[in-house]
């Protein structure tokens, strides 16, 4: 996926908040939606896939605050369940595109030569394709499913950390202490993931958590298609979907999984500006 697609949040933000305040709320809204992932089982009032026809599309209740879906499951366990799913794949969905990227952008900056222009030249195929066209495609030949996801995010999605850790590579191997390392007949590996990738990676880091925003965006979007998780899995993209012919006549089928959505990437990329802002990568 592009950098500039995934870009950090506007500077906006960051006048309307402080850096500190970003900091925070941002950490304190993934937080959330982490303990309520974890304590699912205890928060949620009743069991996300059992049906029951006869409450079935009641609206926001003291019973059920979130309301009923047309089989009768309650929104709010189901929003609850939901979470564990979306923050697993916008987890997993940034971590293995992360590690490949960054040890394939560490290798071409640091070899550089025929090393380097072999990995760039795969970069511009991939990048040569539409992300999301891609990515659909990947799991229509793997099969619907969150494991044909997964894969898809790991060979389409570590082409954006390569380039960052590949152009931080070439500058900071003909640093000083890059050259200090050389001359006392430090072993390259050592050398690349001991000595350079530390001082490159921030970048990189600051950009995940953005990039977190959009997986977890395009995890819900392959769901919504039905390419995804499948029903009856409590997931939030799915919930929307189940929802959409049910939009004029019981509007909080899809409202409440769609605001979850929102709520979570917003946690993200204002975690990812804020990074970015302490660590200095924006300015």
């Amino acid at each position: 996926m592009s950098i500039e697609a995934s870009a950090p949040a506007s500077p906006g933000w960051r006048r309307f908040f402080g850096r500190r305040s970003m900091l925070a709320l941002s950490a304190g809204l993934l937080l959330f939606f982490v303990l309520l992932a974890i304590g699912a089982p205890l928060v949620a009032p009743y069991d996300p896939i059992m049906q029951n026809a006869e409450v079935r599309l009641q609206a926001p209740s003291l019973l059920h605050p979130f309301g009923t879906d047309n089989f009768g499951r309650d929104i709010l366990s189901r929003v609850i369940w939901g979470a564990r799913l979306d923050l697993q794949m916008a987890l997993i969905g940034v971590i293995f595109p992360f590690l490949i990227g960054t040890t394939v952008g560490t290798i071409a900056g640091f070899f550089g030569g025929i090393v380097d222009a072999l990995f760039m030249r795969l970069v511009d195929i991939i990048l040569a394709f539409p992300f999301l066209v891609l990515m659909l495609s990947i799991i229509a030949i793997l099969g619907p499913g969150l494991g044909s996801f997964y894969i898809a995010m790991a060979l389409v999605g570590w082409v954006s950390y390569a380039r960052l850790i590949r152009a931080q590579m070439l500058v900071l191997k003909s640093s000083d202490y890059a050259v200090a390392a050389v001359s006392l007949g430090f072993s390259r590996p050592r050398i690349m993931f001991r000595h350079l990738l530390p001082n490159a990676i921030a970048g990189s880091i600051v950009f995940a958590m953005s990039d977190a925003t959009l997986v977890l965006l395009s995890g819900a979007a392959v769901s919504y298609l039905g390419l995804g998780v499948q029903p009856p899995i409590a997931e939030w993209g799915v919930m929307v979907a189940e929802g959409q012919s049910f939009i004029t006549t019981a509007w909080w089928i899809t409202l409440f999984p769609g605001l979850s959505i929102v709520c979570l990437a917003f946690g993200f990329s204002m975690l990812g500006d804020a990074l970015g802002e302490l660590l200095g990568v924006h300015e």
